[in-house]
C-alpha cells in the first residue's frame, strides 16, 4: 500500500499544524488526499505563521484555538482517524524563563487530548512529536531508546512527561499512539526570527544576510541533523506501520557533525556569509547537553524508515525556499504582521 491508497479520504488532525513541522506535513497530507483540519493557538515567537500553508490554504481547515481547550479538543477529536500531536511550546530558553507556561502547553495540553481521545474516540492513532533533549547528556554514542533519560532543561522534562502521559492512554485505554524523539530538524517553513530554538535555520539565516553564523565554543559539539521531508514521510511511514503502536522511537539521521562543520556547509552552500567563535550564552551552557546523535536501529527495523537527503541537499532547498520567501519570515511577526521587538 502507497502513502496514497493509505491517506486518501481519511480525516486528520494536525495540533500546531501551523508551525514548521506541522505546515510541511498538512502540506504533504492534502497533496495525498487527506482531509486535513489544523488547531493552532499561533503563540507569538513559535513559529506559527500562515503563510506555512499557503499552498493548501483553501484545502485545509484552520481552528484557531489551544490544545488546553477542553470544549475545543472534545470536539475536534470526533471522527479523527489520525491525530498528529505537534503544538508545543518548543523554545528551549523560554522554557527556563517561563516554566509553568511551558508545563501548561506540553503537559496539561497533551493531557487534555488525551482525555479528549478517551471521552470521544479511542480509535485514532496519535503520533506525538517529543524531543532528543529527553535525554540530557549523552553517557553513551550513539543514543538508542534505552538510554537514560536525565533531561537538562524544563522543555525536555515537559515533552517527556507528556510521552509517558500518552504511552499510559495507550496501554491503559488502548488509544493507538507513537511517540518520537525527534533530533534537530531545519527546512523550508521554519521561524527565522531569533535563534531561540531551531539554530540550524538562523545560521541560514545570518549566512543568507551575509553576516557571520555564531558558533558557540569551539565548535565541536556534534549534532545529528535532519531535514523535514524527512521527518515528514517518518511520521506517514510511523501512521502506517502495524508495529509502532504502543513504542518510542528514535528520528534522526544518526550521523554526527560539528557546529563548525555545519556553519562551513552552511556557507559553502548559500554562497555568502562567514563563521566566528563565541561564547556560550548563561542560558544555553545551563541546558546544552553536549554531543548527540542518534541510533535509529529500532525505526528502520519496525517501521522501514530512514533518512534520505543529504545535508548539501536540504540546505540547498532551504536556501531556494527562503530566498523566494524570505518578506515572510525574516523581520517580523508572521502571525500578526507587525514587527517582532526583538529584532
Amino acid at each position: 500500500m502507497d502513502y496514497a491508497d493509505f491517506f486518501r479520504g481519511k480525516d486528520i488532525l494536525v495540533t500546531g499544524g501551523l508551525g514548521f513541522i506541522g505546515s510541511n506535513l498538512c502540506i504533504k497530507l492534502v497533496e495525498l488526499g487527506a482531509n486535513v483540519t489544523i488547531v493552532d493557538n499561533m503563540l507569538p515567537r513559535q513559529g506559527g505563521n500562515l503563510f506555512n500553508i499557503e499552498p493548501v490554504k483553501d484545502r485545509v481547515k484552520v481552528n484557531f484555538s489551544d490544545v488546553r481547550n477542553r470544549l475545543s479538543m472534545n470536539y475536534l477529536v470526533k471522527g479523527r482517524d489520525i491525530i498528529f500531536h505537534l503544538a508545543g511550546q518548543v523554545n528551549h530558553v523560554d522554557s527556563m524563563r517561563n516554566p509553568v507556561q511551558d508545563l501548561e502547553i506540553n503537559c496539561h495540553g497533551t493531557l487534555v487530548l488525551m482525555e479528549a481521545l478517551r471521552h470521544n474516540n479511542r480509535d485514532a492513532i496519535v503520533v506525538y512529536s517529543g524531543t532528543r533533549g529527553e535525554y540530557g547528556s549523552s553517557v553513551k554514542l550513539p543514543v538508542d531508546e534505552d538510554h537514560p533519560t536525565n533531561p537538562k532543561g524544563i522543555y525536555a522534562v515537559t515533552n517527556l512527561a507528556a510521552e509517558k502521559m500518552i504511552l499510559v492512554y495507550n496501554n491503559v485505554y488502548n488509544i493507538p499512539a507513537v511517540c518520537l524523539r525527534i533530533t534537530n530538524t531545519y527546512g523550508p517553513r521554519h521561524q527565522m526570527m531569533h535563534d531561540e530554538y531551531g539554530v540550524f535555520n538562523w545560521f541560514i539565516r545570518k549566512a543568507m544576510d551575509n553576516d557571520a553564523i555564531p558558533v558557540f565554543g569551539d565548535g565541536m559539539i556534534r549534532r545529528d541533523f535532519l531535514y523535514v521531508e524527512d521527518l515528514v514521510e517518518c511520521l506517514l511511514m510511523t501512521v502506517m506501520s502495524k508495529n509502532a503502536a504502543g513504542e518510542v522511537f528514535n528520528v534522526g539521521t544518526g550521523i554526527p557533525v560539528t557546529f563548525r562543520e555545519l556553519a562551513e556547509k552552511i556557507v559553502k552552500v548559500t554562497g555568502s556569509g562567514t563563521y566566528r567563535f563565541t561564547d556560550f550564552t548563561k542560558e544555553r551552557a545551563e541546558v546544552e547537553p553536549g554531543d548527540y546523535y542518534a541510533d535509529i536501529t529500532k525505526i528502520k527495523k519496525l517501521v522501514g524508515w530512514s533518512p534520505s537527503t543529504s545535508m548539501e541537499v536540504g540546505i540547498k532547498k532551504t536556501v531556494e525556499f527562503y530566498r523566494q520567501y524570505k518578506k515572510y519570515y525574516w523581520a517580523h511577526d508572521p502571525g500578526t504582521g507587525h514587527e517582532d521587538s526583538v529584532l
